[in-house]
């Protein structure tokens, strides 16, 4: 019987890719009580649609079940629909505790999840390892960790990109604030110029939602900017570079975050001679590696698209299923908080940093990122190794 539970085991590590469990022969994870509860909130009818993510992460524990589970241990798998609003998320995440008994959330993608939930996540004592994390508290709560450089690390990491690597003097900033946003933006940019040891030239916290961007376009060529940074979604992305081309502005570099790292971009602006970067969450989606073989070939098998949202799915079920794997009994609430907190580096070819969730106050494990060029049409890779941070003091 021993000799089947540990077949089962090497199974599950050899499908999700477990390597850093491997000397552990004596992790012996069980389940006496059914399947293991996984759950996650996401965003996905409403404003906006993120499903992507929690259906990679969906496909993932799929295939590990179809391959015997973790040790024999099956996955049960709820995703919640928190349809951009708050009392709805709030209902979902004590529905996902509560009634679900969830020993942890992996793969959420929403637009209030965090904001919500952190507080409710901690109370319980119940970790959710995000797929995509979007709103500050994603990244400053003890009880949330993305697997995603998400925008504000990622905005540091362009503007150091731009300052090392394009020999950008004159930085500027212009910036959409949602909701509590705007602190998270400016200690982004403050933490750059602490790397740096230069000064944002400009930073506008103005940009509308909708509306003519022209005035802002006029502003950074007055102010002689020559690079600028701005943290538009793919609409915003497209209509400030075309809106750069009307004016005809020239001589700029223009930065943008992994928003704008879509095919939409690529097709809307192909014609467009301005130089465009933008940056990455993970290994960029559009080249077939060897690092996203894996994400890959489960997409491929579960007919889902393959795009960066999935990417965040797949990594943060894996995260989680790596995690298990390495638990010695009774796979409990309690002891997958307790693997996580005491948790060690897990590292994955199509993240640039190694994912730790930790004991912290605030979990920011992804520092890294992969700098793509939009060029008659196409996205180009311009940073064949990751581009990473120092550590934050």
């Amino acid at each position: 019987m021993q000799s089947t539970r540990n077949l089962l085991l090497a199974s599950a590590v050899m499908l999700s890719g477990m390597w850093v469990f491997a000397g552990e022969a004596q992790a012996s994870p069980s389940c006496e009580n059914g399947p293991i509860q996984i759950g996650a909130v996401s965003t996905i009818t409403g404003v906006v649609d993120f499903s992507d993510a929690p259906k990679a992460a969906a496909a993932v524990f799929e295939q590990l079940n179809a391959a015997g589970g973790i040790n024999g241990c099956k996955i049960d798998y709820t995703i919640a629909d928190d349809k951009g609003d708050p009392q709805v998320a709030a209902q979902a995440a004590r529905d996902l505790i509560d009634n679900k008994s969830v020993v942890a959330l992996s793969g959420g993608a929403s637009l209030l999840d965090c904001a919500v939930n952190a507080a409710t996540y901690n109370r319980n004592d119940v970790l959710a390892i995000q797929g995509v994390g979007v709103d500050p508290l994603c990244f400053n709560a003890p009880s949330i960790a993305p697997v995603n450089v998400g925008p504000y690390t990622l905005t540091t990491a362009m503007l150091d990109y731009a300052t090392k690597n394009l020999g950008a003097q004159k930085l500027c900033a212009f910036f959409l604030v949602i909701g509590g946003t705007q602190e998270a933006y400016a200690a982004a940019v403050t933490r750059w110029e602490k790397i740096s040891g230069k000064k944002i030239a400009l930073s506008d916290m103005t940009l509308p939602a909708q509306g003519d961007l022209t005035p802002y376009l006029i502003k950074a060529r007055n102010a002689g900017c020559d690079t600028v940074l701005t943290n538009q979604v793919e609409p915003g992305v497209v209509q400030w570079v075309k809106t750069a081309d009307a004016q005809k502005i020239s001589g700029m570099n223009w930065l943008f975050l992994a928003p704008g790292y879509t095919e939409g971009v690529a097709k809307a602006l192909a014609d467009s001679k301005q130089p465009i970067y933008i940056g990455t969450e993970w290994e960029p989606y559009t080249e077939a590696t060897d690092a996203n073989a894996d994400w890959i070939k489960t997409m491929d098998a579960a007919g889902l698209p393959k795009t960066a949202f999935s990417q965040g799915g797949f990594l943060a079920a894996r995260a989680l299923i790596d995690t298990i794997s390495g638990i010695d009994g009774e796979v409990t609430r309690e002891s997958v908080t307790s693997a996580l907190k005491s948790s060690k580096e897990l590292h994955y070819a199509m993240a640039g940093s190694p994912y730790v969730f930790g004991e912290a106050k605030a979990h920011a494990p992804m520092q890294a990122t992969k700098v793509m060029q939009l060029e008659a049409g196409k996205w180009t890779v311009k940073t064949n190794d990751w581009f990473s941070l120092p550590k934050a003091e």
